[in-house]
C-alpha cells in the first residue's frame, strides 16, 4: 500500500467513528472549465464531504453548470449571488450557510485546481490537533509550481511583511486553502471581517490567533490555475499592505482599552 492509499484509509477512519459534517466552500467567478472536474475530485476524497459553491453571477455560465451538478449530486449545494462582490464576502456568506447546515469542519479552497483536492484528507487529519489548519506553500521552503518569479516574490515578501508587522507565527499567512473547526467560525464575528483577497486570509488568521485558537500548517504543493484567468489585482495588494497595520493597531488598542 502506498502513502496515498494509507492516508486515504486513515482519513476515512478519522474522528474515531463519530459522525461529522464536512463542507468544502468554493467561491467561483468564471470557472466553467474547472467546476465540474473540481467538484468530482473533491467528493472523491471522502464519502462524508459536501460542497457549497458560491457563484457571483459568472458571465461564463459557471452558476448554471453548478446547478446541473447539484441536480444530479445531493452532496453539492449552490449559492447564487447577484454579482461579483469579492472573495471575502463570498466566504463570509458561505460560512454562514454551512454553519446553518450543521458543518463541523469547513474547508475553503480555490476553484482553479491550484489547491489539490487530494490534500483535503491531510488537512482533516491535522484538524484533530489544530482548530485552524493552513495548507502552506512556504512551510518547507517554497512549494509553488508555474508561477512567474515576480508573482512568487510578491507573495513570499507579502508573507514576510505580514509576519513582521502582525507577529503571526504562520509561514503562509495568505494561503486560501484552510480547514476550520466549527467553533472557530462561531467565535469570530464574521460581520466585522470586511477585507478581501489576501487581506481576508490574513485577517481570519489574525482573529483566530487573537481568540486563542490553535493554528497548524501542513505543506502543500501549489500549482498555478488550470484554466481561466487570475483574480489578482493591485487593489487587493494595496488592501493587504494597509490591513496588517489596521490589525496590529487594533490589537494594541484592544489590549490597553478592553471593552
Amino acid at each position: 500500500m502506498d502513502d496515498t492509499q494509507e492516508l486515504g484509509l486513515r482519513s476515512r477512519s478519522l474522528f474515531g467513528g463519530w459522525l461529522v459534517t464536512i463542507f468544502v466552500v468554493i467561491p467561483t467567478y468564471n470557472e466553467c472549465d474547472n467546476i465540474g472536474p473540481l467538484t468530482r475530485a473533491v467528493l472523491s476524497q471522502r464519502d462524508d464531504i459536501q460542497i457549497l459553491v458560491i457563484d457571483d453571477n459568472s458571465p461564463d455560465g459557471t452558476g448554471e453548470i453548478a446547478d446541473q451538478l447539484a441536480a444530479s449530486e445531493p452532496r453539492i449545494h449552490v449559492l447564487h449571488r447577484l454579482g461579483k462582490m469579492g472573495l471575502g464576502s463570498a466566504y463570509r456568506e458561505g460560512f454562514r450557510v454551512v454553519l446553518e447546515k450543521g458543518a463541523d469542519f469547513i474547508i475553503q479552497m480555490d476553484a482553479d485546481f491550484s489547491h489539490d483536492p487530494a490534500s483535503i484528507p491531510r488537512l482533516l487529519m491535522h484538524a484533530q490537533e489544530s482548530d485552524l489548519v493552513i495548507g502552506s506553500r512556504y512551510l518547507n521552503g517554497i512549494s509553488v509550481v508555474n508561477w512567474p518569479l515576480r508573482r512568487l516574490m510578491l507573495s513570499y515578501l507579502a508573507n514576510l511583511y505580514t509576519r513582521l508587522i502582525t507577529g503571526l507565527r504562520i509561514m503562509d499567512c495568505t494561503s486560501g486553502f484552510k480547514s476550520f473547526k466549527r467553533e472557530v467560525l462561531e467565535a469570530i464575528d464574521l460581520d466585522t471581517i470586511r477585507s478581501d483577497g489576501y487581506s481576508f486570509q490574513i485577517e481570519m488568521n489574525f482573529r483566530c490567533v487573537e481568540q486563542g485558537f490553535r493554528v497548524g500548517e501542513v505543506p502543500i504543493i501549489f500549482i498555478d490555475r488550470h484554466a481561466g484567468s487570475s483574480k489578482m489585482s493591485r487593489k487587493i495588494v494595496r488592501e493587504a499592505i494597509i490591513m496588517v497595520w489596521k490589525l496590529k493597531i487594533g490589537s494594541i488598542v484592544r489590549k490597553f482599552f478592553p471593552r
